[in-house]
């Protein structure tokens, strides 16, 4: 049987090319001249973005979509089994991949410098693709956000570095190849899928165990919850957390620093001079959505947007918000990423407040799941009063919109905080 060569295809189409990650697979395939077209649920920014570069997509999934002459089709996980596209690619024979599997295969071409943890893989990505880049070192990068630098999730290079985010939902980044694996930490989280938290560590060991004798695994060594994946590396382990320099980030927090000292570590290995490091560090502009300034509104409030939607997250960006504004009344606008991740961590969720002055609950953002109507909103707002918080459900963003061009002003700083479309809030206070 002749093997299958994703570069030889010339027409692909992408069910859920809006999503973060599956877009960047799209990007690329653009830039090589390939045909590209695709479907997705919303407009968005991204669609727009792949419209402008020459991709044809449709709102909404229909099995016309599909055309005719459609070499391979490309889905996100999230996509159900019964999505009419997928049911006519497979009627028609038409090759099918999942995101993770099409990474897997530019993973095994490639010298992969994976990326992964619960927190904070995006920015830690983001930074090492940098340092690379200002290397010279011409990688291919992929990342779970837009690099504010270049407005793009994927970065098209032909050295031979594959720097590449890797998530650990459903075990997607069992599909890399790693040279080098950084793993920034582990929490709870995607308890729908694992269940616990050794059920996450699992997956996690077993990524491990894919690196080679002569690769390595970088983290801190010293973690707890890391601890337990150091059985399963047969290859040389690198402790970022003893690495000593203050780098002077342009963006303030504690979690940062750990990611640039992961970064910097990584990068050291394929020997990149530790000065090199430090100046792409302290000139590294950040990502879409994370501590990211939208404006103000037009009593003067500011307004910044932000990506955490986990507890852990949520506590430690918070956090480094107060550090930076402390005279500041913070007001977050939550918007809930998941049903099931706001029933199962709804304790968790309300004590990770604490920094915030008055926290707005948005409608749950459902994404790939059904309703579940025994959690709300409503719910965590009153979980988050209980604690002695301020916390109200709004029921959309117009009337979250309304609520604060009349409640704040230019001592307040508000924060839109969320996995989901939260951040057409700030889009509509800033308008």
């Amino acid at each position: 049987m002749k093997k299958f060569n994703i570069y030889n295809v010339r027409r692909i189409h992408f069910v859920g090319i809006g999503g973060i990650g599956i877009s960047s697979i799209a990007r690329m395939f653009l830039l090589k001249g390939k045909r590209v077209s695709g479907s997705d649920a919303s407009d968005s920014e991204v669609v727009k973005e792949l419209v402008r570069q020459g991709a044809k997509v449709k709102i909404g999934h229909k099995k016309e979509n599909l055309g005719p002459k459609t070499d391979l089709l490309i889905h996100s996980i999230a996509v159900p089994k019964n999505n009419p596209e997928l049911i006519e690619a497979k009627r028609h024979k038409i090759k099918t991949l999942t995101y993770p599997e099409v990474l897997g295969l530019i993973s095994k071409n490639h010298f992969t410098v994976a990326v992964s943890g619960t927190h904070g893989k995006t920015t830690t990505t983001a930074m090492l693709a940098k340092i690379f880049i200002d290397a010279g070192l011409k990688p291919t990068a992929i990342v779970g956000s837009l690099l504010k630098k270049e407005k793009s999730n994927f970065i098209a290079g032909d050295g031979e570095f594959f720097i590449v985010e890797a998530c650990e939902y459903k075990r997607s980044f069992l599909n890399l190849e790693p040279k080098i694996l950084v793993v920034t930490n582990i929490d709870n989280d995607h308890l729908d899928y694992y269940k616990d938290l050794k059920g996450i560590q699992k997956a996690f060991s077993e990524l491990v165990s894919k690196i080679p004798k002569n690769g390595f695994l970088v983290c801190n060594s010293g973690n707890p919850q890391i601890k337990p994946l150091l059985k399963s590396a047969k290859c040389q382990v690198i402790n970022y957390a003893k690495v000593k320099e203050n780098f002077k980030l342009k963006f303030p927090g504690s979690h940062n620093m750990e990611n640039a000292k992961a970064a910097s570590s990584a990068g050291q290995i394929v020997g990149i001079k530790e000065k090199e490091i430090v100046r792409s560090l302290e000139n590294f502009s950040g990502t879409w959505r994370r501590f990211d300034f939208k404006g103000k509104t037009k009593k003067g409030a500011l307004i910044y947007d932000d990506y955490a939607h986990h507890p852990t997250e949520i506590k430690t960006t918070l956090k480094s918000f107060r550090g930076k504004f402390p005279k500041k009344r913070l007001i977050v606008v939550f918007q809930p990423h998941l049903f099931s991740r706001t029933k199962l961590l709804l304790g968790e969720f309300a004590k990770s407040f604490g920094d915030a002055d008055k926290v707005i609950v948005a409608p749950i953002y459902a994404a790939r799941e059904k309703e579940d109507k025994t959690i709300s909103s409503e719910i965590l707002a009153e979980k988050i009063k209980k604690r002695g918080g301020a916390a109200l459900a709004l029921e959309n963003f117009e009337k979250i919109a309304d609520y604060l061009m009349a409640h704040t002003g230019k001592n307040d700083l508000i924060i839109t905080m969320g996995a989901g479309d939260v951040y057409k809030v700030a889009g509509k206070l800033t308008n």
